[in-house]
């Protein structure tokens, strides 16, 4: 049974993904960011659990970021919401969890000798998992440095929101259509550094694929 569940981790792990990206199409205005998208988070942990099922050392990591996600999530639900303390823990947990879950798929789909859809689903989770990065370094930022956003939506009821997490998508696309620009010298050097780390992704990464693709009709 669990083979065969491990058989469809990208699958599994990419609708997640796809539901905190675009769970707001069918639930519309604040009820989806404000009580759906961090328990969504909490489920795309459980799906990367998944891609390390074949690693004790790295699921026993996975676990502990998860207890501490979920601890962080229930005490500013609860407790006290405007904690700093917590909120950094909770951050941290969520970008440490995004940062090897995209090591893992990258190192998943370099190591590929055959590509077949769960390649093909893996990089588009890993170009997810890198834009997710993105956006919890963007929110640290903003959390930290109010202010070095331009263009965001205030609503003290989801300080979260979803801005930073389109901002971030489109710098990492490298749309860049202006309506949030970064203000401070972090949060432009920030903005560089997303434009670069996409196209990467994209060129390399992306390239080795079809390469292995081209190989493989070739030889078969």
């Amino acid at each position: 049974m669990l083979d065969k569940i491990h058989s469809y981790r990208f699958e599994i792990l990419l609708t997640s993904q796809l539901a905190i990206l675009f769970g707001e199409l069918f639930f519309f205005g604040d009820w989806f960011e404000r009580y759906l998208l961090q328990p969504l988070f909490l489920v795309n942990f459980l799906a990367g659990i998944l891609i390390f099922s074949k690693n004790r050392k790295k699921i026993i990591l996975i676990v502990i970021l998860l207890v501490l996600a979920l601890f962080g999530l229930l005490w500013e639900r609860l407790v006290d919401h405007n904690s700093a303390l917590v909120s950094a823990i909770r951050l941290f947990s969520l970008y440490i969890f995004y940062v090897v879950l995209l090591f893992e798929l990258v190192r998943q789909v370099w190591r590929s000798k055959k590509v077949g859809k769960n390649v093909i689903f893996g990089l588009i989770s890993g170009y997810i998992s890198l834009g997710l990065v993105v956006f919890f370094v963007c929110l640290s930022i903003e959390t930290y440095h109010a202010g070095s956003f331009h263009g965001l939506e205030s609503n003290p009821d989801n300080p979260d929101g979803s801005g930073l997490l389109y901002y971030s998508f489109i710098t990492l696309m490298t749309i860049g259509y202006g309506d949030i620009i970064p203000t401070t010298a972090l949060a432009r050097k920030a903005a560089i550094f997303i434009g670069l780390v996409g196209q990467f992704y994209l060129v390399i990464l992306t390239a080795i694929i079809v390469g292995k693709y081209i190989n493989q009709r070739n030889g078969s």
